[in-house]
């Protein structure tokens, strides 16, 4: 069962850019659909929104609210990296990645989960 770390969260101003990297423990995301979620504050009741997927084959799907200013890639077999540019205050959340056998929208369909990393978009 492949275990997913996130990294690379942090404090940033608007307009600036963080990159964050989800690395597999036990495994590789070879075999896996990989996806990023967020958690705002104060939505910790709802399900959380999703950022951006990539299918094994590499398909990227994007929320239109970051799209044009994300990026998803595979950088090798055991990493998934987000590249965030021109970052928003309402980008504020808890980013997490998921792992699914096939690409999807919402938490159910990715079975596996990281612990997430804290983004801060400072005005």
């Amino acid at each position: 069962q492949v275990q997913l770390v996130e990294s690379g969260g942090g404090l940033v101003q608007a307009g600036g850019s963080l990159r964050l990297s989800c690395a597999a423990s036990g495994g590789t995301f070879g075999g896996y659909a990989m996806g990023w979620f967020r958690q705002a504050p104060g939505k910790e009741r709802e399900e959380p929104e999703f950022v951006a997927g990539i299918t094994r084959t590499g398909d990227t799907y994007y929320a239109d609210s970051v799209k044009g200013r994300f990026i998803i890639s595979r950088v090798n077999a055991k990493t998934v990296d987000l590249q965030m540019n021109s970052l928003k205050p309402e980008d504020t959340a808890i980013y997490y990645c998921a792992a699914g056998l096939q690409i999807g929208f919402t938490r159910p369909e990715y079975p596996y989960w990281g612990q997430g990393t804290q983004v801060t978009v400072s005005s």
